[in-house]
């Protein structure tokens, strides 16, 4: 299969994974980069987080539209994480590409389990107290610098973290993590990239360029989709895909040692 048509394939799921979940274009794309694409991990990283800044900033203004953006813990969430994920990124190329790929596989993993845990989701109701999108302001800044660090270290938007995050800690109903998560990706994806911009002239654009479009028009499509499902549904097939991603990303690091 030629490299136009596996990013074209790639950018698609990367996409309808970000409009419908709100996350996980990252835990996708670096795989996918790494492996049939053939980048080496800390380009991977770095186009990802391109990728996903482009792709992400199309998918807001999607659920914008349809009301599902929280703007205030957003804004507190991508503050907070902004300057984490600056200096992360910095020091991200100084670590060794075995220590970043499982470190990446280990996030994904637990994020995963968290959110398949009993509970984990805030209410269904769009108007009810718990998924009102009220915001405790030191507990959106924390865990905010918190995933920013790891959008920095591992390059990714941080959605899949930032899904759950909303989820069980603020009690967001999953439509309306969905919708603000993608203005924390676009922030923090920017900001980490920012500390990335020597790294950039390497890339493949002839990858870098289709995969993106694929996965900006996938977008659109993920987020027809998610009209359609459950907030349940939707939690279960995001932690289903993390599972399966991590759980390949570790067996891959273990083969090689």
């Amino acid at each position: 299969m030629s490299a136009l048509v596996l990013a074209l394939t790639a950018g698609a799921v990367v996409g309808l994974a970000l409009g419908a979940l709100g996350g996980g274009g990252s835990v996708l794309a670096v795989p996918a980069l790494i492996y049939p694409l053939g980048f080496t991990p800390a380009a991977a990283t770095t186009a990802s987080l391109l990728i996903v800044a482009v792709t992400s900033v199309s998918a807001l203004y999607a659920h914008a539209r349809a009301g599902h953006v929280r703007w205030r813990a957003g804004g507190l969430f991508a503050g907070a994480g902004i300057p984490p994920a600056a200096a992360a990124g910095a020091a991200a190329g100084r670590l060794p590409q075995p220590v970043l790929t499982g470190a990446f596989a280990a996030v994904a993993g637990l994020a995963a389990l968290r959110m398949l845990r009993p509970g984990a989701t805030g209410a269904t109701g769009a108007t009810g107290a718990r998924g009102s999108g009220e915001v405790r302001p030191a507990r959106a800044a924390g865990a905010g610098a918190a995933l920013g660090a790891l959008t920095g270290l591992l390059g990714v938007g941080g959605g899949f973290l930032v899904v759950p995050a909303l989820v069980t800690v603020l009690a967001f109903e999953m439509r309306a993590a969905t919708g603000t998560s993608l203005l924390v990706i676009a922030a923090n994806s920017l900001a980490s990239l920012a500390t990335r911009g020597n790294t950039t002239a390497g890339l493949d654009w002839s990858v870098i360029a289709p995969f993106t479009g694929a996965a900006v028009l996938g977008a659109w499509d993920g987020k027809r989709l998610a009209a359609r499902l459950s907030g349940p549904r939707l939690r279960q097939a995001f932690a289903c895909v993390l599972l399966a991603v991590a759980a390949g990303m570790l067996l891959d690091v273990a083969v090689r040692r």
